[in-house]
């Protein structure tokens, strides 16, 4: 039920995104799927769902400069010390290629980590490529922007 209601959301939300025209529509539309599913994801800490949507070779680059890799990207999510309360994003834009994509978009994350509260307003960029049929996400990089 959850997932309908986040497509049925995600699609209404698509009709105000910004989107080129070098992909079909279904493409773009997906890609603005699967950006709300990772949301929800690291929202509920289902670091399976993120697997799905990361390549093996995923890269992520963090807000304070920190690279992690697929492996620590995932156990990074499942940490118990890390308790989202707010993970939303806005203001997609997708800038697409014959078999990649670029999605850059805005995003605001409050909750707590080892105890200690933070709330982060920021810029995100993801690589997405399309491998075996599948889009999958291959970097990853956020940068804070004040409030």
């Amino acid at each position: 039920m959850t997932k309908q209601v986040l497509c049925c959301l995600v699609l209404t939300l698509s009709s105000f995104s910004q989107v080129s025209n070098h992909l079909p529509e279904s493409s773009e539309s997906k890609l603005l799927v699967l950006e709300h599913l990772w949301n929800e994801a690291q929202l509920h800490r289902d670091s399976g769902a993120l697997a799905d949507l990361i390549s093996d070779r995923f890269v992520n680059t963090e807000y304070d400069g920190e690279v992690s890799d697929r492996s620590k990207f995932l156990a990074d999510i499942s940490d118990p010390q890390f308790k989202p309360t707010i993970m939303t994003i806005a203001d997609m834009k997708i800038d697409a290629y014959t078999q990649a994509a670029i999605v850059t978009g805005s995003y605001h994350a409050k909750g707590s980590y080892n105890g200690k509260p933070y709330e982060h307003f920021g810029r995100f960029t993801d690589t997405w490529v399309i491998d075996k049929g599948k889009w999958e996400c291959v970097a990853s990089h956020s940068s804070l922007v004040k409030k």
